[in-house]
C-alpha cells in the first residue's frame, strides 16, 4: 500500500520565503514613509494651533512678549504629540510684534523636512532645503 505524502516541499517553502521578502522590502520603505508623514502632519497642526493661541494672546495684551517657552508648555504646546513620546518640540521666538513657531526633531531624524517654522505672517519654513516647503508643508 502506498501513502500519500502530505506537507510542503523545501522548495516550495524557499519560493514563499521569498516572495513574502519581496513583499517586505517594498512594504517597509512604504510604512517608514507613512509614519513620518503622520508625524509631520501632527506637527503642523500644533504649530497651526499654537499661532492661534499666539494671536489670542497678542488679542488681549497687544504684544507677544507675555508667551514664552513655559507658557506654551503649560498651554499643551510643548511637543507633539501632546500625548506620549514627542516627536517634535515646539519652541517660540519672539519680540513685542513678530514671533516665530519651530517644530524640531525630537530623537529622530527625519528623512524629509527636518524642523518646521510659522512666523506671525503665516510664512513656513524648514530646514531641510532638499526639499521645497510646499512639499513639507502641503503632503
Amino acid at each position: 500500500m502506498y501513502r500519500k505524502t502530505r506537507g510542503f516541499t523545501l522548495i516550495e517553502v524557499m519560493i514563499v520565503v521569498a516572495i513574502v521578502g519581496i513583499l517586505a522590502a517594498i512594504a517597509l520603505p512604504a510604512y517608514g514613509q507613512y509614519v513620518e508623514r503622520a508625524r509631520r502632519n501632527d506637527a503642523k497642526a500644533m504649530l497651526l494651533e499654537a499661532a492661534q493661541y499666539m494671536e489670542r494672546r497678542f488679542t488681549e495684551s497687544r504684544s507677544y512678549i507675555p508667551v514664552t517657552d513655559a507658557v506654551l508648555t503649560s498651554a499643551g504646546f510643548a511637543k507633539s504629540p501632546r500625548d506620549g513620546t514627542a516627536m517634535y518640540n515646539i519652541t517660540v521666538t519672539r519680540t513685542a510684534t513678530t514671533y516665530s513657531l519651530t517644530a524640531d526633531p525630537s530623537g529622530w531624524t527625519p528623512k524629509e523636512c527636518g524642523s518646521m517654522s510659522l512666523d506671525q505672517l503665516g510664512n513656513r519654513g524648514r530646514s531641510n532645503t532638499a526639499t521645497s516647503v510646499s512639499d513639507c508643508w502641503n503632503r
